[in-house]
């Protein structure tokens, strides 16, 4: 039986959000994807062949990953989310998962999910298996070096206890990461970044593959042996 494509897994979403949801709140969510949408410049950001600059992330355990591990036997792949109880991220990920970790895993290639929540809700991993580390992208360090992390164009005034997304990321802001798919060469380069600025349109496992050919010929994973 044919997987669902991330397409499909997000239109079938957006009908159930359009049966039960007000259309004051779809249209908020509409209009900040919009807006998200409008203001992007995809020369705004890193291009290939820019150098980036050493990071360092905290996967679900506490561990560090460094960017120079990462790339020490060839490319690696970051899928940046929004937050581990994002609807749109909890269909993601799992996709990613089944339709993009595999290829990767059998040529070598690490996958690692980044957002900005410090520490990493392990709620994501759990509830799908996730089998690639995710991690957390303290103080915004890489997403802000990326340019792809972004303020809502409604910030409303927070009251001590409020269940608002500062608390939920563990930052204290409204500051959030938009989807994104970085993949580094081993000489950490940039070889593609994909950003998504409509959280509802994020790349296919086929899209990203398309420009990792070592996925195709095996050749990292014969190296590493």
């Amino acid at each position: 039986m044919a997987q669902s494509t991330l397409h499909q897994l997000y239109a079938e979403l957006q009908a159930e959000r359009e049966r039960t949801w007000a259309p004051e709140q779809l249209e908020r969510n509409a209009g900040q994807r919009r807006s998200l949408v409008a203001r992007f410049d995809p020369a705004a950001h890193p291009q290939p062949g820019d150098a980036v600059a050493p990071f360092t992330l905290v996967d679900q355990d506490g561990n560090t990953l460094t960017r120079d591990e990462l790339i020490a036997h060839g490319p690696a792949v970051l899928v940046f989310f929004r937050f581990a109880g994002c609807p749109a991220c909890n269909l993601a990920l799992p996709h990613y998962n089944r339709a993009l970790w595999p290829a990767l895993k059998a040529a070598g290639i690490p996958l690692v999910a980044v957002s900005a929540q410090n520490p990493v809700d392990r709620g994501i991993i759990d509830r799908h298996g996730l089998t690639f580390p995710v991690a957390a992208d303290p103080d915004y360090a890489l997403g802000r070096a990326l340019g792809i992390t972004f303020l809502p164009d409604e910030q409303p005034a927070v009251k001590p206890g409020d269940n608002w997304i500062g608390a939920t990321l563990g930052t204290n802001s409204y500051e959030i990461d938009q989807p994104a798919v970085l993949i580094l060469n081993r000489d950490a380069t940039l070889r593609r970044l994909i950003v998504s600025p409509d959280w509802l349109d994020r790349p296919e496992s086929e899209a990203i593959l398309e420009y990792l050919p070592e996925t195709r010929s095996g050749a990292l994973a014969a190296n590493a042996a």
